[in-house]
């Protein structure tokens, strides 16, 4: 009979507590970064809609994640944190944060409850694994620079132009860790505006040696992502073609050998499911990455939650 697949916490805390403690090499991570509801309080005013039940405070992937930040803290004590986050994109060139006093915050969402532009998370950038990440890129041919707290970097829903973690960082990352992250720097490193497999999985494969230097790559987005179809937000509510498209995202990820396993992934995007989940690539692409990233080595699905699995790549 095949091992059931981690949907539920009892099954998620097994695989988060066999990962190997303190390797060689530092898996590099996807996983679902939710949305900002996530930090809605439980009573705030909102539609219980299907985006509530999946990316709400008390989805499974809240609970999740408040499992998934200490796990990761305990088994790595990471000297950093490189995120990429389906929230930044740019094109030409790679960017990567340099915030060494403190990461502000870039809300960039819009007509939300007050309570959610008041979001505190402290932590701060590194100079100098900020240099190393565009060192590994400028390498692997990718050009990249690092921007700093004085260069904005998107528009805030407080209605400016900053800098700062986006929402795909700062919402996941409070349920993770809390507060603040005061001991553990945080680089947050754009994705390929091509939105292409082969560009962001290059990207990610570039920097593939810093998890053997310490630092823990995490890269986050969502495997259904659409505001055409709201039924899709939700497993049991989803057409059948996006169902299926999910269960072919744990499929294709779990291939053991590396070249089958890349052709599978890549191919996702020719799914019959794909678009209708992805009307915009952007929330998908960020599993390259950290596919690219842990590259060498086998797969471990951790969480198996409908449109927000995590995957730990080079276990």
């Amino acid at each position: 009979m095949p091992t059931p697949r981690p949907t539920t916490q009892s099954l998620w805390r097994e695989q988060l507590a066999a990962l190997p403690d303190h390797p060689a090499r530092i898996p590099a991570f996807f996983f679902g970064h939710g949305s900002p509801m996530l930090l809605m309080s439980d009573d705030a005013e909102s539609p219980r809609s299907g985006f509530w039940k999946s990316t709400g405070p008390a989805s499974s992937l809240a609970h999740f994640l408040r499992d998934f930040g200490p796990a990761l803290l305990e088994k790595y004590s990471p000297k950093a944190i490189v995120i990429f986050s389906a929230h930044w994109e740019t094109s030409g060139e790679i960017r990567v944060t340099d915030y060494p006093e403190e990461n502000s915050l870039l809300f960039d969402y819009y007509g939300f409850q007050e309570e959610l532009y008041k979001i505190i998370f402290h932590s701060k950038g590194d100079s100098a694994i900020a240099s190393r990440v565009v060192e590994l890129l400028k390498q692997a041919g990718i050009r990249a620079r690092t921007t700093p707290v004085t260069e904005p970097r998107g528009r805030d829903g407080r209605g400016f132009y900053g800098p700062g973690l986006d929402h795909g960082v700062f919402v996941p990352f409070k349920l993770m860790f809390g507060d603040e992250l005061p001991n553990v720097p945080v680089i947050q490193v754009s994705i390929d505006s091509s939105l292409t497999p082969e560009a962001n999985y290059n990207l990610g494969r570039a920097l593939r040696n810093l998890r053997s230097e310490g630092v823990l790559i995490l890269s986050g987005g969502l495997t259904i992502h659409t505001f055409q179809d709201f039924t899709a937000a939700l497993e049991e509510t989803a057409k059948p073609h996006i169902r299926s498209f999910h269960n072919a995202i744990l499929d294709a990820a779990e291939i053991s050998e590396v070249k089958a396993r890349k052709e599978a992934l890549f191919d996702l995007i020719k799914a019959p499911g794909f678009r209708a989940a992805h009307p915009r690539e952007e929330h998908f692409i960020p599993i390259y990455v950290a596919a690219g990233a842990g590259e060498q080595g086998q797969v471990r699905t951790i969480s198996a939650i409908y449109s927000a699995p995590t995957f730990a790549f080079g276990v």
